[in-house]
């Protein structure tokens, strides 16, 4: 899918026509996967095919006429959306630790299994490289030793995201040096709609409710 194609896609999504979006409840756990797996994609793919169209300037199309550098952006929306879903499922994690006063290791249990069955239902994407079962265990073990009790509702969580966008976008390293502080802070301006709408929408003890078998 070309970027073009695929933010449209995203637009019909989250309706984005006449700046409307649809934030649905997330009432349960489903409710939370779904949010975690599409604002993680829309993050990573945003994020990246924002750099390399601002870097690439009226070139932009004719990247996509290049088989090796199509591949490395392959390589990289993966690694950059394993990136975002370990950040978003850290912050998850403490906001309903923070909304409900649940024991951290007991949300820590609940967010490993959701970001778990994510990555589960991903697999190994045929394009995103070797590295990427390695850099999946890396994102299970940080939500497992994440402490949920230190939450900071702001950037605290989104620590992986920014740095992941600059070391696997494929653009020169001299050129990623000068564009560093730029484009994290791009990234991590992208979080802050979908921060707002997590807290939004978020029935932090509904979904803890059905995790525990609770009506």
């Amino acid at each position: 899918m070309r970027p073009g194609e695929w933010l449209r896609m995203l637009a019909d999504y989250f309706g984005f026509g006449r700046l409307r979006r649809r934030v649905e409840p997330v009432t349960d756990r489903a409710a939370l996967v779904q949010f975690m797996r599409t604002r993680a994609s829309f993050v990573a793919q945003t994020s990246l095919y924002g750099y390399l169209r601002t870097r690439a300037g009226m070139r932009y199309p004719e990247l996509f006429e290049d088989d090796p550098f199509v591949e490395g952006i392959n390589l990289a929306k993966w690694h950059i959306w394993l990136a975002c879903l370990s950040d978003l499922g850290v912050y998850a994690g403490g906001l309903l630790v923070r909304q409900t006063g649940a024991p951290p290791s007991q949300v820590r249990e609940l967010m490993l299994e959701l970001v778990g069955e994510i990555l589960a239902e991903t697999g190994h994407p045929k394009d995103a490289g070797g590295a990427y079962p390695e850099h999946a265990e890396k994102v299970r073990e940080r939500i497992a030793n994440c402490d949920l009790a230190e939450f900071e509702d702001g950037e605290w969580a989104f620590s992986e995201s920014p740095a992941a966008v600059v070391e696997w976008s494929p653009i020169m390293d001299n050129l990623k040096k000068l564009d560093e502080g730029i484009v994290k802070n791009s990234v991590r301006f992208r979080w802050q709609e979908i921060r707002r709408d997590l807290r939004k929408c978020l029935d932090a003890e509904g979904v803890l409710a059905r995790m525990a078998g609770v009506a």
